[in-house]
């Protein structure tokens, strides 16, 4: 059996911080996503999703200066959850998109 761990997104970037690890420059990032529907009362919906994604450097993406907000942005990549201690004591588990591509999409 073949396991399958791929996520696709085209929205709009939120927040950037651009980090550098050593010789590796890292992105993390929110991107918003929407979905649009029409309610019981006959009147559109619209529902956003923010997404944690996180961009590593090198060979696949060196256009860290590009990452603007509210540009948009197709990503493909996988789901990785993150399991952590808050400064209150609790522990928390987070889902994450690790880009595996990136491509910018243009208006």
């Amino acid at each position: 059996m073949e396991n399958i761990n791929k996520i696709e997104i085209l929205g709009h970037i939120g927040s950037v911080r651009v980090h550098d690890l050593g010789n590796t420059k890292v992105a993390n990032m929110s991107v918003a996503t929407s979905h649009a529907y029409m309610g019981k009362d006959n009147c559109p919906i619209v529902e956003t999703t923010w997404h944690s994604v996180v961009i590593w450097g090198g060979e696949a993406f060196n256009e860290f200066e590009s990452l603007e907000k509210g540009r948009a942005i197709h990503i493909t990549g996988r789901v990785r959850n993150k399991r952590y201690t808050s400064s209150d004591g609790t522990e928390r588990i987070v889902s994450e998109v690790v880009a595996s591509n990136v491509r910018f999409i243009e208006s």
